[in-house]
């Protein structure tokens, strides 16, 4: 007995059953800079982060989407910086039978998710090899993030209505 996996099961109605599953993942950028060794590996105060998160998703191929997981960390201290660190970690993903509009919290909270503990082994990794203790990047809560940005987006739409009505 065969199996199709890339068949779409469809349910009573006939409609297909919403389906995604990782395809692959793979780092697209990683900087690791450390300008100011060894100089600045002496002990000294803790050191203050400076931290970015950046989600984004974009279509590879019917129903295959890439969404990328930016991770930006600058570590300072008093007016020194330790180092810097630029990652974009990128996952793909084949999705099917998501309606359109499911399929922006799809790509942005659940399939970030999935390739969120990777990159954060990354960025931990990184910093022990340059030099410094292992950076643990809490948990994210990307249902928040994903949220933040769409009231963003009707804040900054509604700004731009407004100017344009009142230029009218």
């Amino acid at each position: 007995m065969s199996e199709d996996k890339q068949t779409p099961e469809a349910n009573a109605e006939g409609t297909q059953e919403p389906q995604f599953r990782l395809l692959t993942q793979y780092i697209k950028d990683l900087s690791f800079e450390n300008p100011n060794a060894p100089a600045s590996l002496q002990n000294g105060p803790a050191p203050g982060f400076d931290m970015e998160i950046g989600v984004g998703a974009s279509s590879a191929q019917e129903n295959v989407y890439e969404v990328s997981l930016s991770i930006n960390v600058k570590a300072t201290r008093e007016d020194t910086t330790l180092f810097l660190v630029d990652l974009v970690y990128c996952g793909l993903f084949a999705i099917s039978g998501v309606p359109e509009e499911n399929l922006g919290p799809v790509l942005h909270i659940e399939c970030t998710r999935l390739i969120f503990p990777f990159a954060r082994r990354i960025v931990a990794d990184l910093t022990q090899d340059g030099g410094y203790p292992a950076l643990p990047i809490e948990p994210i809560d990307f249902a928040a993030v994903y949220r933040a940005g769409v009231e963003q987006q009707a804040a900054q739409k509604a700004t731009t209505n407004g100017d344009v009505a009142g230029n009218a």
